[in-house]
């Protein structure tokens, strides 16, 4: 693989990590396998042997590997956990990880609320609702279609945000829009055409679904969405207790 380093946007550090963190969750390097030497990687990626340093101290910090002095990084297993907060918000979830998140709005649609949006949303069936498809990425690469509807009042912020805005949640709180409680039902559904088209995958490839009904801090519903992620993009864990349960979200199948 070479990257360019001249015309990337994307700090190319940040794509050889992402690529090295994809290999180390596909199950290439086990853990406790070593990964190839700096001016080895250096080569395989057309890079600087410090572009190669900067990328394993992302990993580093993830706490994917461990190095000693004088000896090859090693492997210390799969990726790091994160919290609900960081489910709910896919942008802050990709940085905490060094990713670099993106988006793309694909379609805006004002149309009446169909029975399921109704329930969700709490609103009559018929009520006008905003409809959003957004092609989500890391690094640039496709990861994730997301299907999400709003009430009228916060579906009209989110059509008037420029159409590459990075976060959504973070701008919808600056307007007062708080999301604080969050339902979540994961399963796997079929792509559809348009799945095919903005993912690269094929019509009828097994995709993973989030479903998540959120709500503000007075128990308001604020989304409904359903979210489609690529296999081996992502990866979903519960930890449950009497106390408590969280669900989290990782690189890797």
């Amino acid at each position: 693989m070479s990257v360019s380093e001249g015309r990337a946007r994307t700090p190319l550090y940040l794509k050889v990590a992402a690529d090295l963190r994809t290999a180390i969750s596909a199950g290439e390097y086990g853990s406790g396998a070593k990964l190839p030497a700096e001016d080895e990687l250096a080569r395989r990626y057309g890079v600087s042997r410090g572009t190669v340093r900067q990328a394993l101290a992302a990993l580093r910090t993830d706490g994917l590997i461990t190095s000693r002095r004088g000896s090859r990084r090693v492997v210390l297993g799969g990726p790091r956990l994160h919290s609900f907060g960081e489910l709910r918000s896919f942008t802050r979830w990709a940085r905490s990880l060094g990713e670099e998140p993106g988006g793309r709005i694909v379609a805006v649609d004002r149309v009446p609320a169909d029975a399921e949006e109704a329930e969700k949303l709490r609103v009559a069936e018929g009520t006008p609702v905003y409809r959003v498809r957004r092609l989500r990425t890391l690094a640039g690469t496709p990861v994730m279609v997301e299907r999400t509807t709003y009430p009228e009042r916060i579906g009209e912020l989110v059509a008037g945000l420029p159409p590459d805005m990075v976060s959504h949640s973070e701008q919808l709180e600056l307007h007062g829009v708080l999301f604080s409680d969050a339902r979540h039902t994961i399963d796997l559904v079929p792509a559809d055409a348009d799945d095919a088209e903005l993912l690269g995958c094929r019509i009828g490839e097994s995709l993973l679904r989030e479903r998540r009904h959120s709500t503000d801090p007075a128990g308001n519903p604020v989304e409904w969405s359903q979210d489609r992620y690529l296999p081996g993009t992502v990866a979903f864990t519960m930890q449950s207790s009497t106390a408590t349960s969280a669900l989290g979200r990782r690189l890797g199948s």
